[in-house]
């Protein structure tokens, strides 16, 4: 069967070169791209995107491969009816990678026609590291990067406040664009760029805040041989979503004028303050996906419908999000019972197999902004802590010991700092100690987490119990 590219696929167009990606995983390329695509239908935004791989190793030469094209398969319930749509996805024009051409990144920043720039470099990614230097080839920080490049165009076109760029962050961070702002900031200072360059970043560029809500399973594993049959082409960068979308964008109304997603009939909302629609999602949606997916995926579950499905492990997620979270939320009951219960229809979407293992990339970063606040309001209000959120964290630490699950590797992913935190404390075999390290490593938290009233306790009794018992038998005895 021939392989996807431009050559057999000629119906694939071509657009102005307008946005520059950090990113090039599944979700953005389900949800950023899709609604340029969308858009570029239906007004005159005419958008193509240059897509950077954000860190070393990443799937830039694999969308290369294929021209940079891809088939999206869109499905779920629109007002009840069965939606299961496949799209071809043209508008990613190149992908570079600036760890092997750093010369070429830095040239983006000289094309006149460059406007926007979009990331999803995960919540781990809108951090500042001292110690990346301006002369890196590229510097390890995502900020960094970004600096680096947007002093190249500062230079290029000799401080022309025309020529500024128009930020959207997308990491699942609250306000993301005012903390990406501020490590671009540092970076300035760090390095002596200038207070010329800095009042041009400042007046020139705008870094709105942003919030994304999609549920993207990603490479449909269970069902690629019938929709590579369908297309009839074969397509290795095949990606998955349901069909709701949210993108909420705080802006004003010059910035949708020139990004006009919301006139596209698409779900995107220009609004004077993210914080309301950021704090409900972050909550009641990747909250619960964050703790659900290492206590499904070591109950023996692999998705995370049959996490919702299942009589027990359904139990805790009901408990997770309607018990321990929903009551630290601060909107209406009605409408968050109302928005927690949409959500559960999401999670048990017949039409899509959401594999709890995507989910769980970068965990404990994940649960500290996800999480965390829940667990301290919690307590803070009831006086006691939650004991599915706990139960949650304890799961991730048990999964980053690695292992087996049956006849399966367990392979963790996340920062190789927190990678080798958890296999020295692992290789104590003393519970109290994993407890200790992890609660205590303020790299993670920004703070001791052994300070919190009875969070240690509970985390070693958790522990202990998944140890000895397993991790049913863990669920069992927090219901």
């Amino acid at each position: 069967m021939e392989r996807l590219n431009r050559t057999t696929a000629p119906q694939a167009r071509t657009y102005t070169e307008k946005v520059i990606q950090f990113g090039e995983g599944n979700f953005l390329r389900a949800f950023i791209e899709w609604i340029i695509w969308k858009t570029n239908q239906k007004t005159d935004l005419n958008a193509s995107v240059v897509v950077v791989q954000p860190i070393e190793k990443g799937m830039i030469d694999w969308l290369n491969e294929q021209d940079c094209l891809y088939h999206l398969n869109l499905q779920g319930l629109d007002k009840g009816q069965p939606v299961d749509s496949v799209d071809l996805i043209d508008v990613i024009s190149r992908g570079i990678n600036p760890y092997r051409d750093f010369q070429d990144y830095l040239r983006l920043s000289e094309q006149p026609e460059m406007r926007f720039i979009i990331s999803n470099t995960t919540e781990a990614g809108i951090a500042f590291d001292p110690s990346c230097k301006f002369t890196d080839e590229p510097a390890l920080s995502y900020p960094g990067k970004l600096t680096q490049l947007l002093y190249h165009r500062y230079e290029y076109f000799k401080g022309d406040k025309t020529k500024g760029f128009i930020m959207f962050p997308c990491e699942l961070i609250f306000e993301n664009g005012k903390h990406l702002k501020e490590c671009i900031l540092q970076y300035i200072d760090l390095w002596n760029l200038g207070e010329g360059f800095k009042d041009w970043f400042l007046s020139a560029c705008g870094v709105y805040s942003t919030l994304v809500d999609r549920i993207v399973p990603g490479y449909p594993r269970d069902t690629v041989a019938q929709l590579t049959e369908r297309i009839g082409i074969e397509d290795r960068l095949l990606d998955k979503a349901e069909i709701f979308h949210l993108w909420v964008i705080e802006a004003p109304k010059e910035v949708s004028d020139e990004f006009p997603a919301d006139k596209a009939g698409l779900n995107v909302l220009f609004v004077p303050s993210e914080a309301p629609y950021h704090e409900r999602k972050v909550t009641l949606l990747n909250g619960p996906h964050t703790v659900l997916s290492p206590v499904g995926y070591l109950s023996g579950l692999d998705t995370v419908k049959q996490c919702c499905e299942d009589p027990l492990i359904g139990k805790f997620v009901h408990k997770v999000m309607f018990e321990e979270l929903l009551p630290t939320l601060n909107l209406p009951k009605e409408e968050l019972e109302k928005f927690a219960s949409d959500v559960m229809d999401r999670f048990r979407n017949p039409f899509v197999k959401h594999f709890v293992t995507s989910i769980m990339l970068n965990s404990f970063p994940k649960f500290r902004t996800r999480d965390l606040p829940g667990l301290k309001t919690y307590l803070e209000r009831k006086g006691t802590l939650p004991k599915g959120i706990v139960l949650g964290l304890a799961a991730i630490c048990t999964y980053y010991k690695g292992g087996m699950r049956g006849e399966t590797p367990i392979v963790p992913n996340d920062d190789p700092k927190i990678m080798d935190l958890l296999k020295d404390l692992w290789a104590t075999g003393d519970t109290k100690k994993v407890a200790d390290g992890v609660l205590g490593a303020e790299f993670i938290w920004d703070e001791d987490l052994n300070k919190v009233p009875g969070l240690n306790n509970l985390l070693v009794e958790l522990l202990d119990k998944i140890q000895k018992d397993g991790m049913r038998v863990a669920v069992e005895s927090i219901l």
